[in-house]
């Protein structure tokens, strides 16, 4: 199964990884939402997550979940917002776009792994320390 992070942050994608990768996910990384699209079409079956970013070039992250559940017919995947947008009006405007949580930047390694267990990413999460 994999994980997709899209993030314009490299040292972001490599925090999310290593976080994220322990769980026994295969990692796939992308720059932009576009990118991530492109990523997404070409493993759609096997993708059970998406760390998104919000504020990116080419394809913000909103866009990039409003493509998502527009395509998706039955939604096994799992959309995680991971960003420094904390307007209530932006949240809800990603949830109503079908966003299933968020995560605040700057976050912990605990403050994810709880938000994977609440949307139910896997129930062979590690417990936190």
């Amino acid at each position: 199964m994999y994980a997709l992070i899209i993030d314009d942050s490299r040292a972001m994608r490599k925090i999310l990884r290593q976080i994220v990768e322990p769980l026994g996910f295969q990692i796939l990384e992308a720059g932009h939402g576009q990118e991530g699209l492109e990523l997404l079409n070409e493993r759609r079956s096997e993708v059970e997550l998406c760390l998104v970013d919000w504020n990116m070039p080419v394809m913000n992250g909103l866009e990039f979940v409003k493509t998502v559940r527009k395509q998706e017919q039955e939604g096994h995947i799992k959309l995680m917002m991971v960003t420094t947008e904390t307007e209530p009006a932006q949240m809800a405007r990603a949830l109503m776009a079908g966003v299933d949580e968020f995560v605040m930047k700057p976050f912990t390694r605990d403050i994810l792994l709880e938000k994977l267990r609440l949307i139910g990413v896997s129930m062979q999460l590690p417990v936190a320390n």
